[in-house]
């Protein structure tokens, strides 16, 4: 007997769902008994990053390259600066002043007052009065002093340009009208992420996911070397169903524990590339860019500031829900832009002499995750 089906009523075919991660550099997710990318049982879940706190000897000369760099003087005493971007936050870095340049600590947004208590509970803290709100001070397993904080009162948003309208194809949306972006500061909008070096990574790690609940978006592991795990990682908050940012938090074993930059918001493609030529007329050094980063999608440039610290404009990242398992790739530098030019050594740190240094004071310390074997996985990263 013969079957004649409604073509009407035959549901298409399934085509295979592809894996998100999957690009120039990536491949699918975890194998078995891999790193989850996540706690089963936090002790809280952070709901963002607040700020970031460094010391720098010259305050005034930190407020000029943050005008420059696009962000707004919040505050000013004689010891400590305030700059914000402009969305409605707190202030998103905290200047204040120190005998040598250098990044003193990450604050991250409760999510609940109640969670502070949790976590001086559980970690050994105190809360206490900050700023109009509460806070907790902590210290990871690298030794960055972490503040988790809540209620601390959100400064007014200021006016910005909306990003500009496109034109594409046969439906111009743009017409009897140029564009002609100013060379100028950018207007930042928010903080994004920080990145830090490790020497502990793999403890830090697991801090950062069985404390504040992070999650991880994307692994890199050493080429070649999967089998001793991670070796970077880029952590987002939980917020659930609610889509966060690829990454709060980009973290990666390192010859020495320090910053590795600072990433910062802004409307659109043409706000990242005017506001560089703006920065490099102004004298500042170029360390990367453009480009459009693989794990991210970020449209990227870099930029040094007059301590030699990194900072970061970007427009256009991803975003994942709770949903969204780890990807896993190998590590190397072609593989951290899709386009763009290659990465610089101003970026990577390869003519730094102190690298070397710090390679080998670390081999000397038996107390972190640095061996031969991990030394040898990262210079081929660096170097492919």
């Amino acid at each position: 007997m013969t079957t004649h089906l409604d073509p009407a009523r035959v549901p298409p075919p399934q085509e295979p769902r592809e894996d998100p991660h999957r690009s120039l550099h990536s491949q699918t997710g975890a194998r078995p008994g891999e790193h989850s990318g996540r706690s089963k049982n936090p002790l809280v879940k952070a709901a963002g990053l607040a700020w970031l706190e460094f010391e720098k000897p010259d305050l005034d000369r930190a407020e000029r390259f943050g005008a420059d760099f696009g962000l707004t003087v919040a505050d000013r005493t004689p010891e400590t600066v305030l700059l914000r971007g402009r969305q409605a936050s707190a202030a998103c870095l905290v200047i204040r002043r120190g005998a040598q340049p250098r990044f003193a600590g990450v604050a991250f947004q409760a999510a609940a007052r109640d969670d502070l208590d949790r976590l001086a509970r559980g970690m050994g803290g105190t809360v206490m009065a900050h700023w109009g709100g509460h806070a907790v001070r902590l210290r990871d397993p690298s030794g960055y002093p972490v503040h988790v904080v809540y209620g601390i009162p959100e400064l007014p948003a200021l006016p910005e340009r909306a990003p500009l309208p496109l034109n594409f194809g046969s439906e111009p949306v743009r017409v009897n009208a140029t564009h002609r972006p100013a060379r100028r500061p950018a207007e930042i909008q928010r903080l994004g992420h920080v990145a830090l070096g490790t020497t502990r990574f793999r403890a830090a790690l697991d801090w950062y996911l069985d404390t504040l609940g992070l999650i991880v978006s994307d692994f890199l592991y050493l080429d070649g070397q999967r089998d001793r795990g991670p070796a970077m990682a880029f952590i987002r908050c939980d917020l659930g169903s609610v889509p966060a940012d690829h990454h709060t938090l980009a973290m990666a074993l390192m010859p020495q524990t320090g910053y590795l930059h600072s990433a910062y918001e802004v409307t659109d493609l043409d706000e990242v590339a005017a506001s560089g030529e703006y920065l490099r007329g102004r004298g500042y050094r170029h360390a990367w860019g453009l480009g459009r980063h693989i794990q991210g999608s970020q449209i990227f440039d870099y930029w040094r500031d007059p301590d030699r610290l990194m900072f970061e404009h970007y427009a256009d990242g991803d975003v994942f829900d709770c949903s969204m398992e780890p990807g896993w790739a190998p590590m190397s530098v072609s593989g951290l832009a899709q386009w763009g030019p290659k990465a610089t050594a101003e970026f990577t740190g390869a003519n730094d002499p102190r690298v070397v240094v710090a390679a080998i004071k670390a081999l000397r310390d038996k107390g972190n995750e640095v061996n031969l074997r991990a030394l040898r996985g990262l210079i081929k990263a660096m170097s492919s």
